[in-house]
């Protein structure tokens, strides 16, 4: 394990980088931003990301869920900083899981909240199924323990497929001729912080994404990327805790049915619809912030 400092390139927020090892030898990465002393030993809050994204992907909800309390934003094993593995078929949500937990022992963390985008909130619900106790607060960024097919075919279609592209512009484009039904009021400006938020820059001057292509690999197997079990006793385990269900209002990943169903089993869920987008949710709308926000105030102070 090493750490160092940081910094954001804007000058607004600093980060401090740490790097621990899995189970099974690959370094890993994630960005720990302090939180305000006055936060003392509260529980802090994990921000895991989805399937194709990293760190990054929280470069303005980390800094403001830093004014509450510490705020580690994971990368998963095959993301930015993080270290590909030799085995494709480790990049499955278990053994995710276990990363997570290897990182918790190594900052000696007991008790935590997480912020968990897509497959970040599958990885929420087992740690909640798998750590009884360790999890006081969740949010689940437009995903549950019912998914639907369409959404997951999308997916399939194209994780790890794509080349390079030779400026940011062009990347920027392609990723929103791409992306078009998830954020159709994206603007060029748009598309162009969220491909710097999942590309990246590589030796040879290409754009390109910041991800090994063999995440794929465990989705191409039959019903590879569908759950294969029951979800709902996981999500169960998030009984008790401040919970926040979002979902993007145009998702093909999270239904309506299955949101709304999310808050029946668990009484003490709030739902939020984040206007105008589809899967998932950047978490910068200020819907979506204002839901977080509330359900921060939420979490315990020790």
């Amino acid at each position: 394990m090493s750490v160092k400092q940081d910094h954001r390139s804007d000058g607004c927020s600093d980060w401090a980088d740490h790097y621990w090892w899995s189970s099974d030898g690959v370094r890993l990465h994630a960005r720990i931003y302090a939180g305000p002393p006055a936060a003392g030993d509260a529980p802090p809050i994990l921000c895991l990301p989805g399937l194709a994204r990293n760190a990054r992907d929280f470069e303005q909800l980390a800094p403001h869920l830093a004014q509450y309390r510490r705020v580690i934003a994971v990368e998963f094993r095959g993301r930015g900083e993080s270290a590909y593995t030799k085995d494709p078929m480790t990049y499955v949500p278990l053994t995710y899981v276990q990363d997570v937990i290897a990182l918790l022992d190594d900052l000696k963390v007991d008790r935590f909240a997480t912020v968990g985008t897509s497959l970040g909130g599958l990885v929420s619900m087992l740690l909640a199924a798998t750590q009884p106790g360790r999890l006081v607060g969740a949010v689940l960024n437009d995903v549950g323990p019912e998914l639907q097919a369409a959404g997951l075919e999308r997916i399939r279609d194209y994780i790890g497929t794509g080349g390079s592209q030779p400026t940011w512009i062009h990347a920027a484009r392609a990723f929103g001729e791409l992306n078009a039904a998830v954020y159709p009021g994206f603007e060029i400006h748009d598309w162009l912080r969220l491909t710097k938020r999942t590309h990246r820059l590589t030796a040879e001057g290409r754009i390109v994404t910041d991800y090994d292509k063999q995440i794929a690999a465990p989705l191409r197997v039959p019903n590879g990327g569908d759950a294969g079990v029951d979800l709902w006793p996981a999500y169960r385990a998030l009984g008790g805790i401040p919970l926040l269900v979002l979902r993007g209002e145009l998702s093909d990943i999270l239904a309506r049915d299955a949101a709304a169903r999310m808050t029946a089993e668990l009484p003490g869920a709030r739902l939020a619809e984040v206007p105008g987008v589809g899967h998932a949710p950047t978490m910068d709308e200020p819907e979506a912030l204002a839901a977080i926000d509330a359900w921060a105030a939420d979490l315990p102070a020790a």
